[in-house]
């Protein structure tokens, strides 16, 4: 993952390393370009830009003209290199700043093997000239033969300051037209930056656009806006979603032991608890039967802590194109750090990496991303607390299991007796039902290896059951209902006790 240094710093290391190519995989290509000027200012350098529509053209030369004839990229290519040797022979004998050579959306064109025999040749020689070949392209990967040659830079996100910029200057752009009138506390300014935390910077220019365009105003009433304008620019990626059903850990029967732990952690969040040395908790495991409550404990945690929470979509993981599906796990992992403190829930990780458990058959994929996210979860240091789901821990890989992944690993079993009392008492008070008219004692007995889930839908169920026939809901109806659907403890018995089997001894239990 990238480290604290600014994107400009980790360019110019690369370029003063002395590598022969510099690949920047990204969206933001105006951006990245910028990016290049600013490093080849700070290091005394030419800048020379070939794409397929304008060919090559002296960056750095105000008001130049692209060379004629050279859109074609393996005439580009060569124009380039005349470039670099130009420049080194102009700066003599032994020069090692050579101009930076930008290649835009090159990718494509590889797939042409004289393209990318001539790209590598070129490397070779400007190299040994000091210059280097930066490309710049939105898609995932290069060739193999090409990728060991090249260094990537990964851009990150816009940090505080970066966005603070990014609204002043958007402000002042759009007040050239009709004038926008401003009206901000510290604090609500503070809030809209956290807010366009973990947008692109053409994102959250473009959040802000969208927020003074109706009414010329950028105020409080806007923060609203450009919540929901994240959400959807979030979700449009298809692996993050916001989740925003806010759910209280006292609504939640049983889990006293998960209760407990998360209580004893929570102020481990504070701002004083480093210096106190408290290590700021980073995630959980929460193992146990379908329908025992495990999606309702990630809501839950969020919503004590007062966090955002974001779910990754495990489906959307994989994609058909070779690399991609890394890259959007390394996007999701670089916005979820940007939009911190967090909750990242990852619902069913057993999903996404049960082949890298074993030897399957797409070619290393799954081991790759894996490993992906094991590396994030032990190196990041942004404030995202992880809480993973599984119900089949038999098909995770070991590794993840290994101590010092997640600070604790919980089982949620089928609810005691006791639980099951407290989950009546709950979804029935939530359905506008007083649970002292009811024989909670009575439900909990007949309800034996009901899951929360299942006493929840036993209740809908009679509900229903009730308003068709126009009669009271009572403590009966309610168990002739729950006889009427076997429990999943039942219909797969052999599962639950393997799974519980399994969990003795290697998980902490929620209750």
């Amino acid at each position: 993952m990238p480290d604290a240094k600014s994107n400009l710093d980790r360019l110019c290391d690369l370029v003063r390393g002395q590598h022969g190519c510099i690949w920047i995989p990204t969206f933001e290509e105006d951006y990245a370009q910028q990016l290049v000027h600013d490093a080849a200012l700070r290091l005394g350098r030419g800048v020379w830009t070939w794409s397929v529509i304008r060919g090559v053209q002296d960056a750095k030369l105000a008001g130049a003209s692209p060379e004629t004839g050279t859109e074609n990229p393996i005439v580009g290519l060569a124009a380039l290199a005349r470039a670099a040797e130009k420049a080194d022979q102009s700066a003599g004998l032994g020069a090692t700043n050579g101009p930076l050579l930008v290649c835009l959306d090159l990718v494509p064109h590889l797939g042409d093997e004289r393209v990318l025999r001539l790209l590598r040749e070129t490397i070779g020689r400007v190299a040994a000239r000091g210059a280097t070949v930066v490309l710049i392209d939105h898609r995932p990967d290069l060739p193999p033969v090409l990728s060991s040659d090249a260094a990537r830079l990964e851009l990150t996100l816009p940090t505080r300051d970066e966005l603070h910029q990014i609204v002043k200057s958007t402000l002042q752009w759009a007040h050239r037209g009709t004038p926008v009138r401003v009206n901000l506390s510290r604090r609500e300014l503070d809030t809209m930056l956290r807010n366009l935390a973990g947008l692109s910077r053409r994102q959250a220019r473009q959040v802000v656009i969208d927020a003074v365009s109706e009414d010329r105003k950028f105020d409080a009433s806007d923060i609203n806006r450009i919540m929901a304008i994240k959400r959807q620019a979030v979700t449009a990626g298809g692996l993050l979603e916001y989740v925003k059903s806010p759910v209280d850990l006292s609504r939640i029967g049983g889990m006293r032991r998960l209760k407990q732990w998360l209580a004893d952690r929570e102020h481990a969040l504070d701002e004083g608890a480093l210096e106190k040395g408290l290590v700021p908790p980073r995630g959980l495991l929460v193992l146990g039967v379908q329908g025992a409550g495990k999606s309702l404990c990630a809501k839950a945690i969020a919503t004590a802590w007062q966090r955002p929470l974001l779910r990754m979509d495990v489906g959307a993981l994989y994609d058909r194109y070779i690399g991609e599906s890394e890259r959007r796990l390394r996007d999701a992992l670089h916005q979820a750090e940007a939009m911190s403190p967090i909750v990242l829930w990852i619902d069913e990780i057993e999903k996404a990496f049960a082949s890298a458990a074993s030897t399957s058959t797409d070619g290393g994929l799954s081991r790759r991303m894996f490993g992906s996210l094991l590396t994030w979860m032990q190196e990041h240091r942004a404030p995202v607390f992880v809480v993973a789901t599984a119900n089949d821990i038999e098909a995770l890989p070991p590794e993840l299991l290994r101590k010092g992944r997640f600070d604790e690993i919980f089982f949620v079993d089928l609810p005691c007796a006791e639980a099951r009392e407290e989950i009546f008492r709950i979804h029935l008070a939530k359905r506008k039902r007083d649970p002292a008219q009811f024989d909670v004692k009575a439900l909990a007995a007949g309800t034996e290896g009901y899951s929360g889930a299942e006493i929840e839908q036993a209740i809908i169920a009679a509900l229903h059951r009730a308003h068709a026939r126009d009669e009271d809901l009572t403590t009966q109806l309610l168990l002739q209902t729950a006889a009427n659907s076997p429990p999943l403890s039942v219909t797969m018995r052999e599962r639950v006790e393997e799974l519980r089997d399994w969990a003795r001894g290697r998980c902490v239990p929620a209750d």
